[in-house]
């Protein structure tokens, strides 16, 4: 599959199952060894103060956490869910939140495949952060889980 084409079909899952990623004008931008981003405008999503919401800065991350995984298990038949997060906002984002998941390395992701096939269900922690012309603006900790769509 093409690289645009992939960004694409990822972009419009997420528009398709997250109505919400609509209106934040969320727009896939980014697949690579390094991770998934994800990246939407401070206008859609502004505080009173005329930058990013915090909740949206939240929403983003989540997602880009959310996209890697659904790439990622697209051939599994599995459905992902978060167990649990926790963001640290670090300094405010003024045009654009730029959301990048880091890609596990290959071990991490082969037992997390593994016990996806073995038991039905898989946690795998994931790591992203969020910036703004490259400065480090928040990091986001979550859980995910994976659950096999046949598993009993």
């Amino acid at each position: 599959m093409k690289y645009d084409d992939q960004l694409r079909r990822a972009e419009e899952f997420l528009h398709a199952r997250i109505p919400l990623t609509r209106a934040m004008g969320l727009r896939v931008v980014g697949n690579d060894d390094a991770g998934f981003a994800v990246a939407a405008p401070v206008a859609l999503n502004s505080n009173h103060l005329n930058t990013a919401f915090g909740g949206s800065i939240n929403a983003v991350a989540t997602l880009a956490a959310y996209g890697l995984l659904w790439l990622e298990l697209r051939d599994e038949a599995a459905d992902v869910v978060i167990r649990d997060s926790s963001i640290r906002f670090l300094r405010p984002i003024y045009e654009t939140i730029t959301a990048v998941c880091a890609r596990p390395d290959a071990a991490e992701w082969s037992a997390f495949k593994a016990n996806l096939r073995a038991k039905g269900k898989a946690p795998i922690a994931l790591r992203v952060q969020v910036q703004e012309n490259e400065a480090l603006a928040a990091e986001l900790q979550a859980t995910f889980v994976a659950l096999r769509r046949d598993a009993p």
